[in-house]
Order: C-alpha cells, then structure tokens, then sequence
C-alpha cells in the first residue's frame, strides 16, 4: 500500500496513490488529481532523528572519519515539508544543499526491539529531502541543529510505502536532479548501518512511537541549490518527492 496525506475541497485527507503516482483516492471514496492537491507530510512524528555519515562515500567526500556506531541528530519537526511545497532558502545564506535520503516511518511504540524483530514495528518507508545550510556547520563536536532545523528544510514524501512494496530494502537506488540534471546517485546497499540495526541501536535507550521518522542518511553528491532550483529526489520502488527552491 501507499499511503499519502493531502488537502482537498478544504479537508485535510488520508488517502492512497497507485504505484504509477497517478491515482489519488481520498478518505471520502473520492479520486482527486495529484498535481491538483496539496500535499501533506504523509507521517505527523512526535521526533524525528537523523543519521550522520551513515554512507562512508559521503564521510569521504565531506573529509571526517566515520564512527562505529550510529551518529544520531535531531530534526525539528518544524522542518516538515510536503511534496510539492516549497523549500525557503534563507536570506543570508550561500551555501544550501539537498541531501536524499531513505526514511523510516515506525508502526507503533517500541522500546528494547531487536533488530531481528524490527521489521514488525515498521509502517513503510518514504523519501526526505535534509536540506542543509553549510554556512552553519562550523564546528563538527556540535549538533547541526541550526544548520538542519530552518522551516521547510525536510520535504517528505509524496507517500509511505509499505515493506511488501520493496523487493529488497537493502539494494534501492536514490537519486537527486536539480533542474533536470543528475546531482546525486547511491544505493541503500551502503548503509553502513542497516534499518534493522538502526531501530535495535535507538530503541535500546529511547521509546519510538507511531510516526516517528527515521532518516537512514545521505550518499555522496551534496552540491549547492539556488532560488528557482527544482529538486527531485527519486528511490526505487518509493517514487520522486519534488520541490521548488524559493526565496524567503
């Protein structure tokens, strides 16, 4: 199933979209034309965490080490962003990048899960976009929370897809185009840190809830993003989150 959240005829919706992204059926039975709603961040988390350095091509790129265990962050969740939306580059800023992401929605509360129980917690999973200001991260001992945490730096979406939609978690392509043109390219194969041993690793000292997202990390291949840019993100099997860059 896929399941996506949107606003039509004035109603905030549940609803669910076909495979091929066409075919939008609202909680009212009714067919709504995608390009015509507005989308929603399809999950409502109570946290958001995220993964730092999670692909060591991208430590490599960035030039830090990478850590044996899980490097977590919080995004705020004033970050949120539906498809569609627009991202707002800050005034001030000269260096925004997009960072693709896979996304983890839980099921229901947990505490304590095994990574070879993981899986039953787990709702779907989405693509987000951690749009970062580089400006900010001056010091790498300090959570980026400044750098992460502007209004609508996480676009989430179009939808969440359940598990029995993928054929492999740990081989989905992700991409990024900006304006069309190829930016960033990487594989879920990866991970450093698989989604099984990411929920073992947090639940072990943190209770995860219904909705709470978990941003698995970013591949090499951040580049700048302007005022005007379209970005795309695409995963396998997931679908393609788009967003317009706009000044604030």
């Amino acid at each position: 199933m896929r399941f996506a959240r949107f606003i039509a005829s004035g109603r905030i919706m549940d609803g669910t979209l076909d495979k091929g992204g066409e075919n939008l059926i609202g909680s009212d039975g009714n067919s709504y034309d995608p390009s015509k709603v507005a989308w929603l961040p399809p999950a409502s988390p109570t946290k958001i965490i995220g993964l730092v350095l999670n692909y060591s091509d991208h430590a490599n790129e960035l030039g830090l080490e990478t850590a044996k265990e899980p490097v977590l962050l919080f995004k705020p969740n004033n970050t949120l962003l539906g498809h569609l939306g627009n991202i707002v580059y800050p005034r001030g800023a000269t260096y925004m990048h997009y960072e693709a992401e896979l996304v983890v929605v839980m099921g229901r509360e947990c505490r304590r899960v095994k990574a070879s129980n993981a899986n039953d917690y787990i709702k779907g999973y989405t693509i987000g976009n951690d749009v970062t200001v580089r400006d900010f991260i001056t010091n790498t001992f300090r959570p980026p929370i400044k750098a992460k945490g502007f209004d609508t730096f996480l676009p989430l979406g179009p939808c969440i897809v359940t598990s029995d939609e993928l054929s492999d978690l740990s081989n989905l392509n992700l991409k990024t185009n900006v304006n069309g043109e190829l930016r960033q390219q990487g594989n879920t194969k990866n991970l450093m840190h698989s989604v099984p041993e990411l929920i073992e690793y947090i639940s072990e000292f943190m209770t995860l809830e219904e909705d709470d997202l978990i941003m698995t990390g970013t591949p090499k291949g951040i580049s700048p993003i302007k005022t005007g840019d379209k970005v795309e993100i695409s995963i396998d099997n997931i679908g393609t989150l788009k967003n317009i860059v706009v000044a604030e």
